[in-house]
């Protein structure tokens, strides 16, 4: 017999099962046998049209910004994106701008939201899909020895450089690959808050690199106040208080659209 055949039988043998029920032990009969199989359908049409509506709305990135561990009753992404993309004439019909407060990462957290985090960052930022991180100095450090950040001298105009001179925020090129190893062995890692260093002073590093600046008092972000509970919790990171840092992303193609984000912080 063919399986067409075969189907077609079954069918017929359901059929009769449940020719003489009533609607209620149809409808059992229906939920007994064929639960898992219009769970499976129904989960396949669910992905189906969330991949249809994911494709009809994609649209290009022009600017991606990531506000880590921020405190986000102070701050709405939405509003800022929208702010920012009047702010900056970008055509939201075409491009979309995202301010995105969801990451939460801590280096002494070992949680399933703080690692998920982390994972997701790192792809976003190889993926090329992040320009600008800003983070408290630890979070920012630790991006910072991993490379991920600009070297800011090479990218920004001599005049912004020179204006946010007193806020640069510098990390020490020499401890990259120690870092690095110190990630697979039992050795402190360089960005340890055991150790005491000041990352505004060049002059205390063997290769230092202007990788972040400090958001100054008066910052449109440091008003929001998204980042008030370090000065409230009197958080420091190696031996000086804890900053919002704000670093370029080292691969980022939106560099004209950053110094935008940069004027409109002011």
């Amino acid at each position: 017999m063919s399986s067409q055949n075969s189907l077609y039988g079954e069918i017929k043998e359901q059929h009769q099962k449940t020719k003489d029920m009533s609607l209620k032990g149809k409808l059992g009969y229906f939920w007994d046998y064929y639960r898992i199989h219009t769970a499976v359908v129904l989960a396949v049409l669910v992905l189906a049209v969330m991949f249809i509506r994911q494709y009809r709305d994609n649209k290009d990135y022009a600017f991606y910004a990531v506000l880590l561990n921020v405190d986000t009753t102070r701050i709405q992404d939405n509003q800022w994106s929208e702010e920012f993309s009047e702010y900056a004439g970008i055509d939201t019909e075409e491009y979309a701008t995202v301010i995105d407060t969801s990451f939460i990462i801590s280096n002494d957290s070992y949680s399933e939201y703080s690692i998920t985090s982390k994972e997701k960052l790192v792809v976003m930022m190889a993926a090329g899909i992040i320009d600008i991180i800003v983070a408290d100095s630890e979070t920012f450090e630790s991006q910072a020895q991993s490379e991920g950040y600009a070297n800011l001298e090479t990218v920004l105009p001599k005049e912004l450089l020179d204006k946010y001179s007193d806020y640069l925020y510098y990390t020490d090129a020499a401890t990259f690959e120690a870092s690095a190893n110190a990630i697979y062995s039992d050795e402190e890692l360089p960005y340890s808050n055991i150790y005491t260093i000041n990352h505004h002073d060049p002059s205390s590093m063997e290769q230092p690199i202007p990788v972040g600046i400090c958001l100054p008092a008066g910052n449109k972000l440091i008003e929001t106040g998204c980042y008030d509970y370090l000065a409230e919790n009197d958080t420091t990171y190696q031996g000086y208080p804890s900053e919002a840092v704000l670093g370029i992303v080292a691969n980022s193609t939106h560099i004209d659209t950053v110094i935008k984000f940069l004027e409109f912080l002011e």
